[in-house]
């Protein structure tokens, strides 16, 4: 089948009939490398139990530049790094110090509170370096908001990959396609990493009740119509969908059980209540998040 260009239906309408919603991530600067925020946004809040999804660069940074996150908190969520090329070094307040590096999986799990700092390491950054990777946010369900804070990382290595006609997808978390991913959750998780040859199709089964497919290269068309890099595709549940690429793709798809209530999000903070949020914002003020190894510096609360 020959591809003709098609209207991109994310720009004001109706996409095809497995889709609920396209949303185009508003893009920002934070600390000097770009990010461009898919969830949450008005359109959707979260998606399983996701509730925030940054796309961090490509960004290339030149000798004697790289990523500098001071120490910062978290409470009540699990952020998930994973990286498409570069690497970054984790420090937390548990004393952990970690690299990682593409095809890594750094699962860190905030629960009652916990800090850390994200860095691009100094050999890297003597050279000069490319940081190009995702950054999400996994909130905890009620019974775990409040566990002890833990960190977990898994080597690329260890990570089950399925390969077939044309397509190579890496299960980051959860299950998919008979494979399991070995980092713990708290929740039934969707998450992997496809990259398509051109014409491939990559059926997406439905035994997750929310899903979103996020493309980051290439192009997709998923019932006829076809969409860019950048979209988040929010999938209606219950649908087997396929995904087939137009050219060269990688794409990231995410979801899994739903979240048991709303939660509010301030800053690093994710809650059921206000009130837990405005009890984090006194912790960190009074420095009660504990202290990061080799670090003096921390970012301060915003001012709103």
């Amino acid at each position: 089948m020959s591809w003709q260009p098609t209207r991109d239906p994310a720009v004001g309408e109706t996409p095809c009939p497995f889709i609920e919603t396209v949303v185009i991530p508003r893009t920002a600067d934070i600390g000097g490398f770009e990010v461009r925020r898919a969830v949450p946004s008005m359109q959707k809040r979260s998606v399983g139990p996701f509730v925030f999804v940054d796309e961090m660069g490509p960004t290339l940074f030149g000798a004697g530049e790289g990523i500098d996150v001071p120490p910062h908190p978290h409470i009540g969520l699990a952020t998930v790094t994973y990286l498409f090329a570069g690497e970054q070094t984790h420090r937390d307040s548990l004393g952990t110090r970690q690299l990682i590096r593409p095809g890594d999986v750094n699962w860190m799990t905030a629960g009652n509170g916990i800090a850390h700092s994200e860095r691009t390491p100094p050999a890297l950054r003597a050279t000069g370096s490319t940081l190009f990777g995702v950054q999400t946010w996994v909130a905890l369900p009620a019974p775990y908001e409040e566990v002890a804070p833990s960190f977990a990382h898994h080597g690329g290595d260890d990570l089950p990959v399925i390969e077939d006609a044309g397509k190579s997808v890496r299960l980051i978390v959860g299950s998919a396609y008979g494979a399991r991913s070995p980092v713990a959750t708290f929740s039934e998780t969707l998450y992997l990493d496809a990259a398509l040859q051109a014409g491939a199709v990559l059926p997406l089964p439905a035994e997750h009740e929310e899903r979103a497919v996020y493309v980051v290269s290439g192009r997709v068309r998923i019932g006829g119509d076809d969409f860019p890099p950048q979209r988040l595709l929010v999938l209606r549940p219950g649908d087997m969908v396929e995904v087939e690429a137009q050219e060269e793709t990688r794409l990231l798809v995410f979801g899994g059980e739903p979240l048991d209530g709303p939660r509010k999000l301030w800053w690093n903070f994710v809650a059921r209540s206000r009130e837990r949020i405005e009890q984090a914002k006194e912790d960190w003020r009074e420095g009660r998040f504990g202290t990061i190894p080799d670090e003096t510096e921390r970012l301060p609360l915003p001012e709103r």
